[in-house]
């Protein structure tokens, strides 16, 4: 008879047990807000459906908007990490071309955070300055990304110098949201998305490869 006492399992750490209670209310908040919209989501519920006290939620981000601004970052965050990973070193029109097709992916391989983390990005228009801040900068570092590309594209010599750098790299990030935007409206049409990812894709070939 083996009378061998088994060790117990580690005790998490406090950043362990604070980096999984974040990721259960994450994917709690994105659940509400995907079935009820972020009007109806409460800090209240995040707290319950992430299998925590009702308080809880409160206590970690104070207010809906704190949370809120959570869900941009942490959705951001992991968009950046897939965007790196299909980029990698390249720049110009192939940097580009890779960013789009990895943006196609991200959103149809991860539809219901994508579609909280742009509901939200649209509801940025309301009156929150703090929360529409938190929007605008995901925005910039978007646009920089792209310019960042086209400019290093010049320098190579693969995209001609006269192209416009921050109109083309507006056009861009503009594209990507009008196609968010007839995903969320139509999220059904999944061949319509990737349409659109393509036709993004030749505009893009264009733009970087016309002469003024």
């Amino acid at each position: 008879m083996n009378l061998a006492v088994k060790p117990l399992p580690a005790r998490r750490s406090h950043a362990e047990r604070t980096a999984l209670s974040d990721a259960r209310m994450l994917d709690a908040a994105v659940s509400l807000i995907v079935t009820r919209g972020a009007a109806g989501t409460t800090l209240k519920e995040v707290g319950e459906l992430a299998g925590y006290s009702r308080g809880l939620a409160s206590v970690r981000f104070g207010n809906k908007a704190a949370l809120f601004a959570f869900i941009v970052r942490s959705v951001g965050e992991e968009w950046l990490a897939t965007l790196r990973e299909a980029v990698r070193d390249q720049v110009g029109l192939p940097a580009i071309l890779s960013a789009t097709d990895a943006h196609y992916c991200f959103v149809r391989d991860g539809a219901e955070r994508i579609r909280a983390f742009y509901s939200l990005w649209f509801d940025s228009i309301g009156p929150d300055a703090d929360f529409k801040l938190t929007i605008a900068n995901v925005h910039e570092r978007r646009q920089r990304d792209i310019e960042a590309w086209i400019r290093s594209g010049i320098a190579q010599g693969s995209v001609p110098s006269e192209v416009p750098v921050n109109a083309v790299a507006q056009q861009f990030c503009a594209a990507i949201i009008g196609i968010v935007y007839q995903w969320l409206v139509r999220p059904e049409a999944t061949d319509h998305l990737q349409d659109l990812h393509i036709g993004l894709k030749q505009q893009m070939t264009l733009a970087l490869s016309a002469k003024a």
